[in-house]
């Protein structure tokens, strides 16, 4: 049995006012993962002030490009928020474990979901 469901397609506004607000998130996100592929030395620091070895920061840097590739396809796009869902919810562990400020990576969760809510009818 089949049954399809009518999706109402997302209004101009909402779909132009959830790409701008998906932006910030995903240039964050992408200037991370390029960080992290190049490893300059501040990279390597707060490796190390985070108490993880610099040589993670590659495999870190691709699987977070690539989470971020599947959020801005529309069609990986609720998959892709999931994976960087994980992704930011470890960031703001690593950051509590040695007490730095951890509300960066919660505010950007909440801004890729707000922006996928407003330019993805599915959701």
């Amino acid at each position: 049995m089949t049954s399809e469901t009518q999706i109402a397609p997302v209004s101009k506004k909402m779909l132009w006012a959830g790409w701008i607000l998906s932006t910030l998130p995903v240039l964050m996100l992408l200037m991370s993962g390029i960080m992290k592929l190049m490893k300059p030395s501040e990279v390597v620091e707060g490796f190390a002030k985070l108490g993880w070895d610099d040589r993670l920061a590659l495999g870190l840097g691709i699987v977070e490009l690539a989470c971020t590739v599947l959020y801005v396809i529309p069609r990986t796009s609720v998959v892709g928020a999931i994976l960087l869902t994980g992704y930011l919810g470890g960031a703001t562990a690593t950051h509590l474990r040695i007490g730095d400020p951890f509300i960066a990576p919660i505010v950007l969760g909440v801004v890729l979901w707000l922006g996928l809510f407003l330019r993805d009818a599915r959701l």
